[in-house]
């Protein structure tokens, strides 16, 4: 019989985050209750976020028996198959896969093991019954089998349909050029990591001589690629169990860790988030990723000056790149430190060397700006629209600062019409366009627009409270008092008690004549 205080004890430390400690105890329950399918479900899935692999698969053949494993059990059973090259064991995990939730995947790894078996993977993937979930699954893999089976054209032709459906899949893109770069189409591989920003340019920096494609290849990738289209869906357990079954197959998958990490800062499993984040090495292409990561797990876990001090020490070491100081900014701009991330962002741009683009001298003069340094703020502001004059966000930010300080109004209004013709969907700069026009009393054309971004964004406090303020100047004063209690609800600090005054006294009127 079991003993109760190990199964308190392991539930008290499950609750605590502490996972290993649970595991361990769960463990001990279980070897003592070993037909127990509650204790093996608390099993497995400690488990699985402790890393304690053993100990899952040994619960997961419980729950198996039991008729009571969740449907991911499989996914882990294929994963093992397919790494000790069980042919009945696949055959297996594959029949329980395919009539399940998952069944959207089931195509895709069929096709994969069917490709390791020397057969035509192709027509699984042309007779897979219309799942709208699984549609991009299968043209994903489409592209990728043909790469694998050396129809680079084809595979190729394939790649590019299937990334204009989601562009800013990294995932898709990297698996390809690793196919790419094995099949020795390095120069292809490359081109398919084309891009500015600083992911691409970091793989590109890191593509080795590619992987060989397999079974063990296209399944693990699946995995790691469902497990990114669920990131911030809170299905921690899910993408726990994808990432440890990827990592099984190709322990070398450094994508798979830093989505395993995410995992387990959403399951509160903090110290194995950080063990994984820390088992990225330096010659990663995801190492930059991770040291992200690392600070952001300072940060979620409370210890904000932790987090800002490892992203110091990280930009100011000798051999600190772009994004080491990049990311140190962007910490200290986004715990309100703004003063600090000007003086970090304007390194940046000395560092460019006359070379800035538009999006960092706009990080730089809005840091400024937010500081109280407008005077030294507004060049930047100017020079970011100028570099990018068709960039709604660089439009809309210079605009409103000038609209907020009754400057240069015609200047700002015509710079947020361009940016609500370019964006005319967005709520912030409708909201810019109205208040804008309000600055210069013409409500006639302000009130439109404000109703109009505050039924986009009820939430909003600033929308409310210039909605409110329009309809005090038009002299409904019950409609004002209305959206502006609106406003408060979602307000805080000095604004929560600037729009507490107004619904007793009204607004000191703000206009460019002020």
């Amino acid at each position: 019989m079991a003993d109760a205080r190990d199964y308190v004890r392991a539930r008290a430390a499950a609750a605590n985050g502490e996972v290993a400690a649970a595991a361990v105890g769960y463990g001990a329950v279980l070897a003592q209750a070993p037909d127990d399918a509650v204790v093996a479900i608390r099993a497995y899935r400690n488990a699985l976020a402790a890393g304690d692999m053993a100990l899952a698969r040994q619960a997961a053949a419980i729950l198996v028996r039991a008729d009571a494993a969740p449907a991911d059990v499989a996914l882990l059973q294929l994963a093992d198959a397919v790494r000790t090259k069980d042919r009945a064991g696949a055959d297996d995990a594959l029949g329980r896969i395919g009539p399940g939730p998952l069944d959207f995947l089931a195509p895709v790894l069929r096709a994969w093991v069917t490709l390791d078996r020397g057969g035509d993977p192709l027509p699984l993937l042309d007779s897979a019954a219309p799942n709208p979930l699984g549609r991009h699954y299968v043209a994903e893999h489409r592209a990728l089998l043909l790469i694998a089976m050396g129809r680079i054209d084809e595979g190729v032709a394939a790649l590019r349909l299937a990334v204009a459906a989601e562009p800013g899949s990294i995932d898709l893109r990297w698996n390809a050029a690793n196919l790419l770069a094995g099949k020795g189409k390095k120069g292809i591989a490359l081109a398919v990591l084309a891009g500015d920003d600083p992911v691409m340019t970091g793989l590109r920096a890191r593509l080795g001589r590619g992987v060989k494609p397999g079974a063990a290849f296209g399944i693990g990738r699946a995995f790691t690629r469902l497990a990114s289209d669920l990131s911030g869906e809170r299905t921690y357990p899910l993408s726990i169990l994808l990432t440890r079954a990827a990592l099984s197959l190709d322990p070398r998958d450094d994508r798979a860790r830093l989505l395993l990490a995410e995992a387990l800062v959403g399951d509160e499993a903090f110290a194995q988030a950080r063990e994984t984040l820390d088992a990225v090495p330096k010659g990663s292409p995801f190492y930059d990723a991770a040291l992200g990561e690392r600070v952001e797990l300072r940060r979620t876990r409370g210890d904000v000056e932790g987090a800002i001090a490892l992203a110091a020490s990280l930009a100011d070491a000798r051999d600190a790149r772009d994004i080491d100081v990049q990311r140190y900014a962007d910490l200290l701009a986004n715990e309100g430190r703004e003063a600090e991330a000007a003086r970090v962002y304007a390194r940046l741009v000395e560092r460019a060397d006359g070379k800035a683009g538009w999006s960092l001298l706009l990080q730089l003069g809005g840091a400024l700006e937010r500081s109280g340094r407008w005077d030294a703020a507004l060049p930047h502001l100017r020079r970011a629209v100028e570099l990018a004059p068709e960039q709604p966000l660089a439009l809309n930010y210079l605009g409103y600062a000038l609209v907020e300080r009754g400057e240069s109004l015609d200047e700002a209004t015509a710079l947020l019409e361009r940016a609500r013709s370019l964006r005319p969907d967005s709520a912030a700069i409708t909201d810019s366009l109205g208040w804008a026009y309000f600055m210069q009393r013409d409500y006639a054309k302000a009130l439109p627009l404000l109703e109009k971004a505050a039924e986009a964004e009820p939430a909003s406090a600033n929308i409310n409270e210039h909605l409110g303020d329009v309809y005090w100047a038009m002299g409904r004063r019950y409609e004002a008092r209305y959206a502006w209690r609106a406003a408060a609800i979602y307000a805080d600090g000095g604004q929560k008690a600037r729009i507490t005054a107004k619904m007793l006294d009204g607004p000191v009127q703000r206009t460019a004549a002020n």
